[in-house]
């Protein structure tokens, strides 16, 4: 039986707000699954439903063979969530927040302060334990908050951006958990994200989610190896017919794969970009399209995200024209 599964899943909010539009998953146990989307892309919205705080509007979903309606006192005993903006009291600290989380999830009274001081040293906040959490760093608060969602020792956990707005340092510190968890402890992690390097150091398997739907799925590697291309992106000098014009070139270059016009820039997937490279710049000079500079490089995940979505991903950006429609309802607006 899956960890996470899903079938058919749909919320949507009125009047017509389409957050999630059918979403199938089946992830293993022991497997760190990226959810890979822009803001307002729909994957906030997925982990609330999964993790028994948001009713669907249709479809199904279990956790570890546990219908997330009907069961969902169990399905909460099982997993551990940490939500984009950490469940802190400023006024506790950190040692007395994690032993209240223990006592709360029902672990014996002498195992408390142990399970407590066994995460403080895991998360490195041992030397902090004693001191309000109001005085805590962004990293250090998003790490007692990894450590408040592990504290009754779940199979399962739910990680919502959990690195969004945290120095370098902060957030390989947390991918350092993660993997660490991972591997010595066989924890499954659903971790929600848009960054592309996060998704691709971490992740055993990502989706990509636009617009409410999951366009691309499989590894890393996997969705990289899929485009099957170089990627040559040319900056263009101009205005819209510039960019017009030189799109209309690129459509006659043979042995194209595909082409997208993104942030003033022709991007084109073709096979042996090296060898493609003058050929691209000749049919640009003959189309009178004024060249910035043309890059040659090997598929990423944003290659992947662009060839799936038309659009890069903006990670702490505004949000992409095509989820912009879901994404402006108003001030608690799920995304």
């Amino acid at each position: 039986m899956p960890a996470i599964r899903a079938e058919a899943l749909v919320k949507h909010f009125p009047p017509d707000i389409r957050a999630v539009d059918g979403i199938d998953l089946d992830i293993p146990h022991g497997r760190v699954f990226g959810f890979l989307g822009a803001n307002g892309s729909g994957k906030t919205t997925t982990v609330r439903m999964l993790t028994t705080l948001l009713r669907p509007t249709s479809g199904h979903a279990e956790i570890d063979g546990l219908d997330v309606l009907r069961h969902s006192t169990d399905v909460r005993r099982r997993i551990g969530v940490a939500l984009q903006e950490a469940g802190l009291d400023d006024i506790q600290t950190g040692r007395e927040l994690l032993e209240l989380q223990a006592r709360l999830h029902g672990l014996p009274t002498r195992r408390v302060r142990e399970r407590s001081a066994e995460l403080l040293r895991i998360v490195e906040l041992e030397d902090a334990a004693g001191r309000q959490i109001k005085t805590y760093s962004g990293g250090m608060r998003r790490r007692l908050d990894l450590a408040a969602a592990l504290v009754h020792a779940p199979s399962i956990v739910f990680l919502d951006e959990p690195t969004t707005g945290l120095d370098p340092i902060s957030r390989e510190t947390i991918w350092r958990y993660v993997r660490q968890l991972n591997a010595t402890g066989g924890v499954t992690f659903f971790l929600t994200t848009q960054y592309l390097e996060e998704a691709d150091r971490l992740a055993d398997e990502v989706a990509i989610m636009d617009a409410g739907r999951i366009v691309a799925q499989g590894s890393p590697a996997e969705l990289k190896a899929g485009i099957g291309t170089d990627v040559v992106t040319a900056r263009i000098d101009g205005g819209a017919a510039d960019l017009a014009r030189a799109e209309q070139a690129m459509r006659r270059f043979e042995g194209l794969d595909d082409i997208r016009i993104v942030d003033g820039s022709v991007v084109v997937y073709v096979r042996d970009g090296a060898a493609a490279i003058a050929r691209i710049v000749l049919l640009l000079d003959e189309a009178d399209v004024r060249v910035g500079e043309v890059t040659l490089a090997r598929p990423t995940l944003d290659d992947v995200f662009l060839r799936e979505t038309g659009h890069h991903i903006e990670a702490d950006g505004p949000i992409p024209p095509r989820a912009a429609d879901r994404a402006g309802a108003g001030a608690g607006e799920p995304h």
